[in-house]
């Protein structure tokens, strides 16, 4: 058991006093509990550790330390020096003890929470900073309970006025102990009881202190413990404060020190019993006024008329009148008292400060008296006898000072070797509770996405059967149609703010796009619910497994080159704070920024119309519709969107615009920010990355990749392609848009960068992975479908469906392999010269046509 008698700095006011304490510790709650002495039954207070510091300042003096909690501060102070370490080290010990427990955490958490936690339990602080304290009996332990507390002040003033009925309930319960003691008009100073049982008095003493911690704890249960406890009691009180205990005055073999030890014990116990009847005093006068009280009421209650009651109450309103009035005069007394108290004060004060003064010039006049009489004495002495006494008080006063400052050394070097372990132990303990959040982080974040997988499977549900609400009959499809709105009625804020929400999702992410499309046909909104679970829920699993090692080797990139390592890298998605950077760096390989170039074409677009503003003008206000820096006409992208793009007009007269650039360009400014980088980047996406005459007025480029894409979806996905082919659907209606905008308007935002990212490293043969893909991805659905009208409305918006960007990536670049970039030229090259013919026989029969119809006249 650690306890022991520590004293408290007790602060009232600017009032500081030293208190004695029984401190005793609870390794239950690893809450330090605090009495006034080791026989009271309920604490004063206690100190929690397990979030406390410890500290000891050298300079505040010997045996003073200090417990830093989150609330205050408690200063306490030990007999010596040795005690304060020895409490300092088991208060370190116990709080360690405390905090890698394995009970405070709940019975059945995850795998994940408890396993870094057992395999910190057994840990073993290697690190000795400080070496073990030995135990000082004489002040802490079990049989300190049964010495005399140590009193720094009055008995009175130890006692505590924060808890008065505390104080009472631990003096009554004592009272009613002694007088147990005392009955059968027992002697308390006859010995024949416990001269039966001389040899086990040792024991008495622990048991004593043992059961009244036991009490201390509510685990008294019956009267048999009470009346040993007493009977322990009244042995170690024998002990230990009357005159006449065996062991303390067998120590004695002069009777004039038993004397001496009989009075000190008399002494103690008078001022104990003057501290008593101070206590009783304040309790008669208390229950003299309860009684007065009690008697005015049963008057009151008693009276037989209403008139009888009606004086009463009078007669209670005059006195508090009277109390009213004396109080108004008593405080007049108190202000006029203050007064004269002031003046009083002052009036000492400047007694002081002349008394001060004269003693000032005595202690002058004394020091002069002193001077000469060593001048007098230097004169009449011997000159070398003189200089040796000098030379041996300098020495002396140097090996004193000497002396001190090894003090001073040996003490520092303890508080510093106290504060290191200090140091080293709360940084372990930070770290635990670091790493146990972060697995209980990672628990809650696993919860919250099943959680919305549970609540998305509750909305396909629904959607399934809104779609068959017309073959229900009118009660269920009411039913259906109310959890619907209900549903729908739930919103994604109101339930952060309700609980705990570890990655919540915004309307809108890093670079302004919408999270949940906001659709306006009705039957759509709840496939939009669905979709922002499935976006969370992805977040939430992606969150600690993916995305922290991800963005942790891109942090350890400082130099971009190219690599295999930088490839995969890149496939497997930029992280926010690194895209800009990575993107620039891609572009200036590819382009060369010629000076002022870009400023030259702005001066020229202003000075001359190009032919294109009016359809880029028009194509402005329907760029990004889904994103807050397009969405309103006064945004501030929108006219560095028109001048980058008037800029590029007259940068490429073969195109000047083509309608698909505008929303090229604004995926660009949202990454890289300044207009001039953006207007470099679509240079970049058009001349360098896409076919010639990919943008020309004939989109002649496009038209081949679309019969390239049928080639490779035919090869990749031939159950899917025979599937199109059945219902006459042609994929190049959906595709086609893909392929001149790269997915813009078609992915959702965060697997639409992470394409984007791969396809200005690796060129269009990303595009022809990821349309792929997202084939693959939706084809167990596809096949499901079983009519062409469905199958088209199902190609409108599935890919805003696809929120696993993990999944769709590893099926790009993984499961569509092999994919040689040869293959893809050779392709290009073979369909466009049937496209080529296919546009020249198409031109013969319109020249003949015409040539008909003008010979066959109107």
């Amino acid at each position: 058991k650690l306890c022991g008698y520590l004293n408290k700095l007790g602060i009232k006011g600017p009032i500081k006093t030293w208190k004695s304490r029984w401190f005793f510790y609870d390794e239950n709650k690893c809450h330090l509990l605090y009495y006034r002495t080791a026989q009271d039954i309920n604490p004063l207070g206690s100190i929690e550790l397990s979030s406390a510091s410890f500290d000891c300042k050298m300079e505040n003096g010997e045996g003073i330390f200090e417990i830093r909690t989150p609330s205050r501060a408690f200063t306490l102070k030990a007999i010596s020096k040795q005690a304060m370490m020895y409490w300092l080290q088991q208060l370190q010990m116990r709080r360690w003890e405390f905090c890698n427990t394995k009970s405070r955490f709940p019975v059945g958490s995850s795998q994940l929470v408890n396993e870094p936690l057992a395999g910190r339990t057994n840990v073993v602080d290697n690190d000795d900073f400080l070496p073990l304290v030995k135990t000082p009996t004489e002040a802490v332990g079990l049989k300190a309970a049964s010495l005399p507390a140590p009193q720094t002040s009055t008995a009175l003033q130890n006692i505590s006025l924060k808890h008065p009925w505390t104080e009472i309930q631990n003096t009554v319960y004592n009272i009613c102990g002694s007088k147990q003691l005392w009955g059968n008009n027992e002697n308390v100073f006859s010995f024949d009881e416990f001269q039966e049982h001389p040899a086990n008095l040792d024991e008495e003493q622990e048991a004593e202190v043992e059961a009244g911690c036991a009490v201390k704890e509510g685990t008294l249960e019956d009267g048999r413990m009470e009346s040993r406890l007493n009977w322990i009691r009244k042995a170690r009180w024998m002990n230990s404060g009357f005159p006449g205990s065996h062991e303390e005055l067998s120590r004695e073999r002069n009777p004039m020190d038993k004397v001496s030890v009989l009075q000190q014990q008399i002494l103690t116990l008078t001022e104990e019993v003057k501290s008593q009847k101070e206590l009783v005093k304040l309790l008669h006068k208390a229950l003299e006024a309860a009684q007065q009280e009690k008697r005015v009421s049963s008057m009151y209650l008693t009276a037989a008329e209403d008139k009888d009651r009606l004086e009463l109450v009078r007669h209670k309103v005059r006195q508090i009148a009277d109390l009213t009035s004396r109080l108004e005069a008593l405080e007049q007394e108190k202000k006029e008292l203050e007064q004269i108290l002031t003046l009083r004060d002052s009036h000492i004060q400047e007694l002081k400060e002349h008394v001060q003064l004269l003693m000032e010039k005595n202690h002058a006049k004394q020091e002069v008296i002193m001077a000469l009489t060593e001048q007098m004495a230097r004169e009449l002495s011997d000159p070398l006898q003189e200089d040796n006494t000098v030379t041996a008080e300098t020495l002396y006063k140097q090996q004193e000072e000497i002396e001190h400052l090894k003090d001073d050394i040996d003490a520092y070097k303890t508080q510093n070797q106290f504060l290191n372990s200090e140091i080293h132990q709360v940084t372990r303990l930070w770290t635990s509770a670091a790493e146990n959040e972060k697995a209980l982080l990672m628990k809650c974040a696993c919860l919250q996405a099943r959680n919305c997988q549970m609540e998305s499977k509750y909305l396909t549900v629904l959607r399934k059967l809104q779609e068959a609400v017309p073959g229900l009959p009118s009660s269920h499809a009411e039913l259906v149609k109310n959890l619907i709105q209900e549903s729908l009625q739930w919103d994604v804020k109101e339930e952060a703010e309700e609980g705990f929400n570890l990655n919540p999702v915004s309307e809108y992410d890093e670079y302004g796009f919408m999270t949940v499309p906001d659709y306006e046909i009705e039957d759509w909104k709840l496939l939009a619910k669905i979709q922002a679970l499935e976006i969370k829920s992805n977040k939430l699993r992606s969150q600690e497994i993916v995305e922290k090692p991800l963005r942790d080797r891109w942090n350890s990139i400082v130099e971009l080159n190219p690599s295999a390592e930088l490839k995969s890298l890149i496939r497997s998605g930029i992280p926010v704070e690194h895209r800009q950077r990575v993107w620039r760096w891609i572009v200036s390989r590819h382009c060369s920024r010629l000076p002022d170039h870009y400023q030259r074409l702005l001066q020229q677009s202003r000075s001359t119309e190009h032919p294109a503003c009016r359809q880029i003008e028009l194509d402005l206000p329907r760029t990004l519709t889904n994103n807050k820096h397009f969405s309103s006409p006064t945004s501030q992208l929108i006219p560095k969107l028109r001048r980058v793009l008037l800029a590029f007009s007259w940068h490429n007269p073969a195109i000047g615009y083509c309608q698909g650039l505008n929303r090229l360009a604004a995926v660009a400014l949202l990454v890289l920010e300044d207009e001039e980088s953006a207007f470099w980047c679509l240079v970049h996406i058009v001349e360098n990355l896409m076919p010639a005459d990919y943008y020309s007025d004939t989109l002649i480029t496009s038209q081949v990749d679309q019969r390239v894409f049928k080639d490779f979806l035919s090869e990749k996905l031939p159950r899917l392609m025979a599937h199109f082919e059945q219902y006459q659907i042609d994929v190049s209606l959906i595709t086609f848009n893909w392929f001149l905008v790269a997915f813009v308007d078609s992915l959702v935002s965060d697997i639409l960068l992470q394409v984007w990212d791969a396809f200005l490293y690796e060129g269009t043969k990303v595009i022809f992975r990821y349309a792929l893909a997202i084939f693959k991805y939706n084809e167990e659905e596809i096949l499901r479908i079983h009519d062409s009208v469905e199958i088209y409305q199902y190609l409108r918006f599935f890919t805003r469906m696809i929120v696993d960007g993990r999944k769709l990536m590893n099926i790009a670049f993984n499961d569509l392999n092999p994919f040689p970039m040869k293959l893809l030229r050779n392709r290009r090259s073979m369909h466009r010269e049937e496209l080529e013919a296919e546009l020249c026989e198409l031109e013969q029969i319109k020249a003949a046509y015409v040539k008909e119809r003008a010979e066959q006249g109107p």
